[in-house]
């Protein structure tokens, strides 16, 4: 496939603070010194594109009104840094949810890669060209998958979410700046697969 290269970020804990299931857009406060590296990308024709398990609509504790409003308050929040995203993507599912038609296995919650895929076809991005940046395990899974390089943002060693990737990610550090730096110098070096 050939396309443009992406950067696609997980929201929650990468992006964003940490929150557990927020459902307000004033629960979202982007983590410190995203903006910059962001604005740079975009200055290099790297699309950003955030895709975002949402388990909280399965489980009932918000809805999709709620959920499209904290994603217009992320879009505010990066605009105003001067940042463009290309889209959002989400996965409402969780086979362990009460809403029935959201309660169910899916293609698209990581560590599936199902959005990361859908998200190239949308944008026409080159997934070997680009990053999948995320918090959990089931993040830099879901970017193995789809074939891009991963980064991975925690400073533990402890495990995360979802079971352990089948390799390790590119790179890893304590905080989503540092992955985002790491990934525009990438860029600016020329690298490519």
């Amino acid at each position: 496939m050939t396309g443009r290269p992406a950067v696609l970020l997980d929201r929650d804990g990468t992006l964003t603070e940490p929150r557990h299931h927020p459902s307000r857009p004033d629960d979202l406060i982007l983590r410190p010194g995203v903006g910059e590296p962001l604005r740079s990308l975009n200055a290099l024709g790297v699309a950003l594109v955030v895709v975002t398990n949402q388990s909280g609509m399965a489980r009932g504790l918000f809805g999709r009104t709620q959920l499209d409003a904290m994603h217009q308050r992320l879009t505010e929040l990066l605009t105003g840094q001067g940042v463009i995203l290309a889209g959002i993507l989400d996965c409402p599912h969780h086979p362990d949810g009460v809403v029935p038609e959201l309660s169910v296995v899916c293609a698209c919650r990581k560590p599936a890669p199902g959005m990361l895929l859908r998200a190239a076809r949308q944008h026409g991005l080159d997934l070997r060209s680009s990053w999948m940046v995320g918090d959990f395990d089931s993040d830099v899974e879901a970017g193995r998958r789809a074939g891009c390089r991963t980064a991975l943002v925690r400073a533990d060693t402890a495990e995360g979410h979802g079971p352990p990737p089948a390799g390790p990610p590119e790179f890893r550090a304590a905080s989503t700046e540092r992955v985002l730096s790491h990934i525009l110098g990438w860029y600016r070096a020329g690298e490519r697969p």
